[in-house]
């Protein structure tokens, strides 16, 4: 019996060796080595969004789920949303595995624990969404702006969801906090009412399947960095960290701002380091006001309104938020 499930074993290493190799052609990963063209292939300009396939045990059996994320203080390159869920039953895995904070383990540590959790995609599922530096940029300068926080909860609801409606059977949900837990976690309770939900701070050091979503987050943001395709030319991929502090990465920040375009799309030019660089480096821009002339035929529609009346003392009643973020103004008071 023993020979015969070893043979099982290396028939089922063998498959997933060839999945590892075959999967460059479908966008699957089943290893780390095929992140490298998965990331090659990806339009910087949009968010991305990967699901291994749902275990068979993750659907028969209650499961708990982590979430945590990678790349959310660098003003380089993507953040990215890992989810990693498992049965109950198979706590001591995840353990066993070496699932422990991403920060405290090696970038070599990290790329064996992905490849082992790969390598138990019967009990192990995992998914990330790898958000793009301009997307998060845009958020933030948008006339309603989208804070950080909000990006980071909408991407790890998102993800939950997907694999909820994917057939994994999630009755425990574990997430390493962004901002107040008491909030988020009350957030999360009423979109998952049927779930235990637990929001704390170092999650990530405390329950082993928070460390599998860390560690899932940080090597696909490594790997999305060194796989980065620059579509502008003559770009030196010497960045550094792409940490805000680190001089190498202030360094190339500068060297690589153009006056007119500003800078490549790998950065997250929202940040205040990046703005410091283009208010010193780039032209201003000054944007030409243009006057309401009108033609000389037309009629004004406040013509065919009355004026309004003198302004009282009475307290005004709070116009809409609809109104406010759109600056938006009435004509009149009818």
């Amino acid at each position: 019996m023993e020979n015969e499930k070893e043979m099982i074993d290396e028939v089922e290493e063998t498959k997933l060796e060839e999945n590892c190799v075959n999967s460059e052609k479908d966008s699957k990963i089943t290893c780390k080595e095929n992140l490298t063209p998965y990331f090659k292939a990806w339009d910087h300009s949009v968010n991305r969004v990967h699901l291994s396939d749902v275990p068979q045990m993750c659907r028969d059996e209650p499961c708990q789920l982590g979430i945590d994320e990678a790349g959310r203080g660098p003003v380089l390159g993507p953040m990215v949303y890992g989810i990693a869920y498992a049965p109950l039953s198979e706590k001591q895995l995840l353990v066993d595995l070496g699932c422990a904070d991403s920060k405290s383990l090696t970038e070599e540590q990290r790329d064996a624990i992905f490849d082992n959790i790969c390598k138990q995609h019967k009990t192990i599922g995992w998914a990330v969404d790898v958000i793009s530096p301009n997307i998060i940029a845009n958020n933030m300068y948008r006339r309603v702006k989208t804070s950080l926080n909000e990006v980071s909860m909408n991407s790890a609801i998102e993800l939950a969801k997907l694999v909820i409606e994917a057939g994994a059977n999630i009755t425990e949900i574990y997430v390493d906090t962004v901002g107040v837990p008491q909030k988020y976690q009350a957030r999360l309770e009423q979109i998952f009412p049927d779930i235990k939900i637990t929001v704390a701070k170092k999650a990530d050091s405390t329950y082993p399947i928070v460390s599998a979503a860390s560690i899932c987050a940080k090597v696909l943001r490594d790997h999305a960095l060194k796989a980065w395709q620059f579509r502008e030319e003559l770009i030196t991929t010497e960045y550094g960290s792409g940490y805000p502090n680190d001089p190498d990465t202030k360094k190339w920040l500068s060297e690589n701002v153009d006056p007119v375009f500003g800078f490549p799309h790998i950065v997250r030019f929202s940040w205040s380091t990046a703005e410091k660089i283009l208010e010193s480096k780039a032209l201003p821009v000054e944007w030409e006001e243009v006057e309401d002339t009108g033609n000389p035929g037309e009629q004004k529609i406040s013509k065919f309104f009355a004026k309004s009346p003198v302004k009282s003392c009475k307290p005004q009643s709070k116009r809409h938020q609809f109104f406010t973020e759109r600056c938006l103004s009435s004509t009149s008071k009818l």
